[in-house]
């Protein structure tokens, strides 16, 4: 019976560890970067499953309000990433509302505790504005332990 409780334990807490990282692949393409992370954060591909990002690729014409068209070579390079690496766990691949991760189950119920007040800081402005709580959003780790909401 030890030894399950331990094993259990073990089990949790790696279940726990590794829902909180999210990494950005080594392998990302330059252009992922570049085009991407030029108006945002280059949000990991875990963030989202296949269908989200197979929506936001194929709508870059109207993205969230601005056009963020790409030519074509560059537009399925990064489509074929995003989609080789999207989430696969159902817990973050479960389809996004309006294909916002801010609208997902796991987003909403992983900031459940934070105020309406908190996310129109001036520091903070939005819910995609990951890195101005979480330390190390860019390197797609959102572990608690590294969470600083500003105060202003």
């Amino acid at each position: 019976m030890k030894h399950f409780f331990l094993l259990t334990l073990l089990l949790l807490l790696s279940t726990s560890a590794s829902a909180d990282k999210m990494a950005m692949l080594s392998d990302a393409p330059k252009s992922y970067d570049t085009e991407c992370a030029s108006c945002h954060m280059a949000y990991p591909p875990g963030v989202l499953g296949q269908k989200n990002w197979q929506n936001i690729m194929s709508g870059l014409d109207k993205h969230f309000g601005t056009d963020a068209s790409l030519d074509s070579k560059t537009q399925t390079e990064i489509t074929q990433w995003l989609l080789k690496n999207a989430a696969t766990r159902q817990k973050y691949s479960a389809l996004a509302p309006e294909n916002r991760a801010t609208q997902s189950a796991w987003f909403i119920r992983e900031h459940r505790e934070i105020s309406a007040e908190v996310w129109t800081r001036d520091s903070i402005k939005s819910r995609s504005n990951c890195m101005a709580c979480h330390v190390d959003a860019i390197k797609g780790i959102f572990n608690d332990d590294n969470v600083r909401i500003p105060k202003k």
